[in-house]
């Protein structure tokens, strides 16, 4: 492409220019898949699919006309005007004009945003634009790995590199993502946090059914009900309506435990940072400070958890409502039955989180290793399969625990029945329903993930749409 030309006012050369105009001339002729000069949202995605990159809203960007589609003139103007902001970019992290991008001048730039990355992290976002694997981004796969990224400044970039997805499935939520001081002030945290939290609404009453059946077979479990036979009981014993029992509370209590969760977690992260600026927390810190967010936020909101457990399992006419079914326990049991199960609640974060961070993280790297000609954002399917099988470890850990926490919830609720410690619990479930009992209802649990984080996921990113927030 460096062919000779006459040079023009912008500093470009002409021969370089029609080359570029030639190829993006072939570009558009694959793209058109029904060949008739134009292109749609579907061809552009269907077209770019197989690089990972979903950009439909290029066309909707790019349409001058507003006819939904582009023509030839105005795909050209497009990549001209795009690869102009990308050539600036480009300059702007080139710090020393060498022509090449290396780890150090990623991690400087992105620190000048507030955006702080470690020497690891900044590598790893170069390898994934490197393609022929000289550790260094030249301007020609800097611009080819942007080319349909419809960014147009460093902080575009910043964020792009930065986010992941927050997603909520109902369970215990890992580390909570890191923003920058210009995004704090910016009020993008919060409209992140809302989006969260209404995505986790829609997503725990969708799977309600679910997660009550879950509840239903760690309590009852033990007199051999079986999936559908515990479905079918619901139902006969309330109605269809009784399959949401405990939804409104398991709702209620997202939005304080998202915002306690964050803000414990940042004053967390700060101890262990201390004064140093630069350089993010390793994954063992994000761990120690995800943990302890963790805790922190259950330990303020546990009492709803009670709340939850009680109204799930609730018989028709037992509870008015929230309020009745507090006061039913304040009075009959004292304000300790609002932190029966703490303990063992407290003790599977850790595994749950330790767990679910290390094998997200661990995949999300050997994608980017692997595939590291994709994008520095492996893409929404492969966050999404990380997510999953992340979530079902740290599940799998710690779900004994999380057994014994709703038994000793809800034992309070069945009369007579002596009132069993964390250790009891477990050696009366290990001695009379065997290791396996440890267990019980773990089926709904596993199926609820799917569900859950697709429904999540789609309310989430219109969510983002409508309160501002970029993906």
């Amino acid at each position: 492409v460096d062919g000779p030309g006459s040079e023009r006012t912008d500093g470009t050369d002409t021969g370089i220019i029609t080359l570029r105009e030639k190829q993006w001339a072939e570009l558009f002729d694959q793209l058109d898949l029904n060949k008739d000069g134009r292109i749609d949202a579907n061809e552009l995605r269907t077209g770019l699919s197989a690089s990972g990159i979903a950009r439909s809203e290029i066309v909707r960007v790019s349409d001058t006309n507003h006819d939904g589609q582009l023509d030839i003139k105005e795909f050209t103007q497009y990549l001209r005007a795009h690869e102009k902001e990308l050539r600036l970019m480009f300059r702007s992290l080139d710090r020393n004009n060498d022509g090449h991008i290396d780890v150090a001048e990623i991690q400087l730039s992105l620190n000048s945003l507030g955006v702080n990355v470690s020497t690891e992290q900044a590598s790893r976002i170069l390898q994934s634009i490197d393609r022929d694997g000289t550790m260094t981004i030249d301007w020609n796969e800097w611009r080819d790995h942007f080319l349909f990224n419809p960014l147009h400044n460093m902080e575009d970039i910043a964020h792009y590199w930065k986010h992941s997805l927050v997603l909520d499935i109902g369970e215990q939520l890992t580390v909570p993502d890191e923003f920058s001081e210009k995004e704090r002030r910016s009020g993008v945290v919060w409209r992140q946090l809302v989006a969260g939290a209404m995505a986790g609404a829609v997503s725990r009453t969708g799977t309600a059914p679910l997660d009550r059946l879950k509840v239903f077979l760690q309590v009852h479990g033990s007199s051999g009900v079986s999936l559908l036979g515990g479905l079918r009981g619901m139902v006969q014993e309330g109605g269809l309506r009784s399959l949401w029992r405990g939804n409104g509370i398991n709702v209620l209590k997202i939005a304080p435990e998202s915002a306690i969760k964050f803000m414990a977690y940042e004053q967390i992260k700060w101890l262990i940072r201390g004064s140093k600026e630069g350089g993010s927390l390793r994954v063992q810190e994000r761990f120690i400070a995800g943990s302890l967010a963790g805790a922190t936020a259950q330990t303020i909101i546990y009492p709803m958890e009670v709340l939850k457990t009680r109204l799930t399992l609730r018989k028709t006419g037992q509870y008015a409502g929230m309020a009745d079914c507090a006061k039913q326990i304040l009075r009959k049991e004292g304000v300790r039955a609002f932190y029966k199960g703490y303990v063992p609640n407290t003790l599977g974060i850790i595994p749950y989180a330790g767990i679910d961070l290390a094998v997200y993280e661990t995949l999300k790297n050997a994608w980017l290793q692997r595939y590291c000609m994709g994008s520095a954002d492996p893409g929404i399917l492969v966050l999404l399969g990380c997510g999953t099988v992340s979530s079902t470890c740290g599940q799998l850990a710690s779900y004994p625990l999380a057994l014994i926490r709703t038994r000793m919830q809800a034992q309070a609720s069945a009369d007579g029945t002596p009132q069993l410690t964390m250790v009891g619990q477990f050696k009366h479930i290990v001695s009379h329903e065997g290791v396996p009992g440890l267990y019980r209802g773990i089926a709904p649990n596993f199926l609820k993930v799917i569900p859950a984080v697709s429904i999540s996921y789609v309310v989430y990113e219109h969510m983002k749409k409508a309160l501002g927030v970029g993906s």
